[in-house]
């Protein structure tokens, strides 16, 4: 019993320590995640703040920094000219509290 404790509170922490680093490549064949980014954020999957430190950026919630390499990212992300080419669509906020899924279908793209 203890030992089954043991393991689910290290895939709890496993999964609350995933930052969300992204690094932005230049083809989408390099990309995990194909992204379109939305005018409006109720046409948003993921509403997105871009944190300044990838300390800030904590767990899936939709905070993310920006690395300046590839090797540092947890995601690589392409962004692409129309939604219809997109895995996920995001809107940019001005708020980290304003961050968040809206569609908790694609939240695995994330992981």
């Amino acid at each position: 019993m203890k030992k089954n404790f043991t393991i689910l509170a290290i895939i709890v922490v496993s999964l609350n320590a995933i930052a969300q680093k992204v690094y932005s490549v230049d083809a989408d064949y390099k990309a995990d995640v194909k992204v379109f980014v939305v005018d409006a954020d109720y046409k948003a999957d993921l509403l997105v703040y871009k944190v300044s430190a990838d300390y800030k950026a904590k767990g899936n919630e939709g905070k993310w920094f920006f690395t300046d390499a590839d090797y540092k990212a947890k995601k690589k992300i392409y962004f692409v000219d129309a939604d219809y080419k997109a895995d996920l669509k995001i809107f940019f906020v001005e708020s980290d509290y304003k961050s968040g899924w809206k569609k908790s279908s694609k939240i695995h793209l994330m992981y």
